[in-house]
């Protein structure tokens, strides 16, 4: 059985534009920012990601499959940024106010942390990512 979380043929700006005002404005942010600095266009991965690039991998179990290199959802309580190299090797100070999971990076707004710092952790985990370094130890 395959991902259910795959890429849709579904517009990103049409989902922004369902985004409550705000968290809407966030979303165009992202969605242009992260675009820009991977020369990535996003494309939708299911119903609520917005994804940018992708690749291919292989766990020793031998599941395989294809996944954005990274992306983004606005939930309902937070922006969850999908960082999927994991946070090893990226260096999360100076950043402001966030939570974390296991790849996930949670923020209630973009005007709550250092845009700067966001930016350069983005290219940092794709660029990880992109090399086969992740880790979510």
């Amino acid at each position: 059985m395959g991902l259910k979380t795959r890429p849709t043929g579904n517009s990103p700006r049409s989902f922004i534009a369902r985004q409550p005002q705000g968290r809407r404005e966030d979303c165009i942010e992202l969605l242009e920012t992260i675009s820009e600095l991977l020369g990535e266009p996003a494309k939708m991965w299911g119903p609520s990601i917005i994804g940018f690039g992708s690749y291919d991998y292989i766990y020793p179990s031998g599941r395989q499959g294809t996944w954005m290199m990274t992306g983004f959802s606005p939930r309902s309580s937070a922006l969850t940024i999908y960082l999927l190299s994991g946070f090893a090797k990226l260096d999360l100070s100076q950043l402001g106010k966030f939570t974390t999971g296991k790849s996930c990076l949670y923020i209630k707004t973009l005007d709550q942390i250092n845009r700067s710092k966001l930016w350069e952790l983005i290219k940092q985990s794709t660029q990880l990512v992109g090399n086969g370094d992740i880790d979510y130890s």
